[in-house]
């Protein structure tokens, strides 16, 4: 292809996206993909768009291209995770999520959404490890911090549970409180 069309396709596309045409930035994907099918850019733009617009399928067949060209990226991975998690199809989202850690072990994301999958699978000694992980990463983000707590309900370990919500209130207070509504311990603020 040459570089004046592959420019024109990637400027036009990324105007319409930028006035909220999604359709004729589609279409300007389409061309440059029938003008070279591994492109990384576009392949990596036309299963975000698709993403966007709710076809999933699409997406995913996106990713599968995108994943299997030389140089695939750990967030390219993960997105993939991320979509067939979203579509229930738990096992390719685990061996996504692990792919996009090989290639990003510092991938926060990468480590949450494999550990919302293990514990989907009811394989709550790994979701553990994969969560932990993730809160080392992200120490200030509340959400692996809420699913640890629920793993540690289902297992019957209140001590658990009361540990991460006093851990929780020293940063979100609003949503230490709402988990321990959510999981009926009753947890005295931690005294200043």
């Amino acid at each position: 292809m040459s570089g004046w069309t592959y420019f024109s396709l990637k400027w036009q596309a990324i105007g319409w996206i930028l006035i909220g045409r999604q359709a004729p930035a589609l279409s300007c994907f389409d061309r440059m993909l029938a003008l070279d099918g591994q492109d990384a850019y576009a392949l990596a733009s036309r299963a975000h768009l698709r993403a966007q617009l709710g076809d999933k399928p699409g997406a995913l067949q996106d990713y599968a291209r995108l994943n299997a060209l030389p140089g695939a990226k750990a967030a390219d991975f993960f997105n993939q995770g991320f979509l067939q998690e979203s579509a229930g199809q738990l096992q390719d989202a685990e061996v996504s999520f692990r792919r996009a850690i090989a290639l990003d072990d510092t991938l926060d994301r990468a480590w949450f959404g494999l550990g919302l999958v293990l514990m989907r699978q009811s394989r709550l000694d790994e979701a553990i490890v994969a969560l932990k992980r993730n809160t080392q990463l992200q120490p200030m983000s509340p959400y692996a911090w809420c699913e640890l707590a629920r793993i540690h309900e289902k297992r019957q370990e209140p001590e658990e549970v009361v540990k991460i919500i006093r851990h929780l209130q020293g940063f979100e207070p609003k949503v230490a409180a709402q988990l321990a509504r959510e999981t009926g311990v009753n947890v005295k603020a931690n005294p200043v």
